[in-house]
Parts: structure tokens; sequence; C-alpha cells
């Protein structure tokens, strides 16, 4: 993968010397951070769609929120602060689950369960940034919080190809009985589904795919990207198929602008934050033009 990562990179600097792409892609960053968009825009749309069903829009940013935690403790205990992987995985898989678990099993409503999680994960994280500070640049928790195209690197498209590589196969294999369970879970026990396996699998999912995104997005931002291109499709879709292809299509479409337009604008500003201002320009587009779609249907 390397090998093939190194071939991409220099064809694009070649053509871009050439004239034939823009000069920007000269550089290795750019076409890493903009090989992640094509993998993170796509997945995170798909799994929005289902998000915006379920009315799990916060629970993404407690997950985020987690990273923050996760990154905290990598650090403590010895890892490299620029991929602390183990702790960020491990934290945020068992704060999801934990979360699920507890949803599954109390009769508190799910946005008051979310938000009691999210302030835990706050404040925990907050205690720990006070042992962190010392040890590493503020700068570094900058980029967990709002992402930065700068520190993507081989590790970090590898961990996220694999991550893509297994949401697509379990994707694949449940969107349908996923969508099932949400609009009606009575009717998925009758056709033998497990509205409750599939309900850990897709927090699963969540979690591992807002892990992945933290350094491209940022933790605070990744459930806006999940959210907003999900909610645009809605505006503009007649069925379920339009509305995850939609969705697909505008989260796509606002990593790539996102990233690449300020590079050739040469404007300073962060790349999550710009790949969510983008979003939400096409959701303004999509809740303006959906009277119009309507009169036509």
């Amino acid at each position: 993968m390397i090998e093939w990562l190194e071939i991409l990179r220099a064809a694009c600097a070649q053509a871009a010397e050439a004239g034939w792409l823009p000069e920007s892609l000269k550089y290795a960053f750019v076409v890493n951070a903009l090989l992640c968009a094509m993998l993170i825009g796509p997945l995170l749309g798909g799994i929005g769609t289902i998000v915006v069903i379920k009315r799990l829009a916060f629970f993404s940013q407690a997950v985020g929120q987690a990273a923050l935690t996760g990154v905290a403790l990598g650090i403590l205990l010895g890892e490299p602060y620029t991929s602390p992987y183990v702790s960020l995985f491990g934290f945020c898989i068992l704060f999801g689950l934990v979360m699920n678990f507890t949803r599954n099993r109390t009769k508190i409503a799910s946005d008051t369960l979310i938000g009691v999680y999210l302030s835990i994960s706050i404040a925990v994280g907050a205690c720990l940034l006070l042992f962190v500070t010392g040890k590493v640049n503020m700068h570094v928790l900058d980029q967990v919080l709002f992402g930065s195209i700068l520190t993507v690197d081989n590790v970090d498209m590898a961990i996220l190809v694999v991550i893509s590589v297994l949401c697509v196969l379990l994707g694949f294999r449940s969107y349908n009985r996923m969508l099932l369970v949400s609009f009606n879970p009575s009717l998925a026990r009758v056709r033998n589904v497990h509205p409750v396996f599939l309900d850990y699998v897709f927090i699963f999912m969540i979690t591992i795919i807002t892990v992945a995104s933290v350094k491209i997005i940022g933790a605070v931002l990744v459930e806006a990207l999940l959210l907003i291109p999900a909610a645009a499709a809605r505006n503009i879709s007649g069925s379920v198929r339009g509305f995850f292809f939609s969705s697909v299509v505008i989260a796509t479409l606002s990593c790539l602008i996102g990233i690449f337009l300020p590079m050739q604008l040469r404007l300073p500003v962060p790349s999550g934050g710009a790949i969510i201002i983008v979003g939400a320009v096409f959701f303004l587009i999509s809740a303006a033009i959906q009277p119009l779609l309507a009169k036509i249907d």
C-alpha cells in the first residue's frame, strides 16, 4: 500500500508541475488529504442517513469528545502523541458500547443519556489534560479538536483504509436490516432480525469511523459531517435510495471542496471547519429548493 501511495503522489506531483493538475497537488500532504476525503466522505454520508433516522445526532459528538480523552490517556501511557491509536480506539469503543448498553437498560430518553455521557467525557478529558499539557505542545490538541490535513501520514491513511473496508463490509451486509430496525423494530423481530445486536454493530461502526476521521475533521466537528449531509439529502430525496446516495455525494463533495478550495484561495482556515461550512452551504441550498421539489412531486 505504501508503494502504491508513493507512486500516486509522484504522478500527481509530475502532473501538477506540468500544469495538468492544480499546483497544490504537487505536495504529498494535499494528495493524502484528498484521498482521505474520498474515503471518509462516502462513509460518513452513508452512515449519517441511519444516524438521522435513529435520531442519534449527538451520539457521535459524545464519541468525538471521548476521542480527546482517549488521546490524553494514550499520551499518559506513553504512546506517540501524533498517533495514540491503541488508547484512542480502545477507550472510544468501550465508551460507545457502554453508553449504548446503558441506553438499552434504562428508561431514560436517548438525548438525556447521551448528554450525561458527553458531560462525563468532557469532565474526564479536562482533568487528564492537566497532566498532558506538561508533556506535549497544546497545538497537538488543537489538531485533535479541529482536524489538520498537515498531520495525515501513511499510518493514518492505512488505518483509515482498514476502517473503511470494515465499515463497508458491515454496512453492505446489514444496511437494509438496520433500516428496518430503525423504522419498525417489531416487524424486524417478526422477520428474525435482532434489533439489539444490529444496534451494537451500528454503534461500533459510528465509533470507529468517528475515531478514524478525527485527524481530518476534528473531534468537535466530525458529528456535523455525519448529520449535515444526511439532513441536506433528506430535504431533496423522495426515496430511501435517493436519500442514501444524495447524502454520500454531498458528504464527499463537502470533504473535497472543503480541503481543496482554501488551499487554492490561500485561506488560513482548518480543514475541518472548511468542510463543515461547505456542507452547511449544501444544506441551505437543499432547504431553499425543497419547496420547489415538493411542488414538482
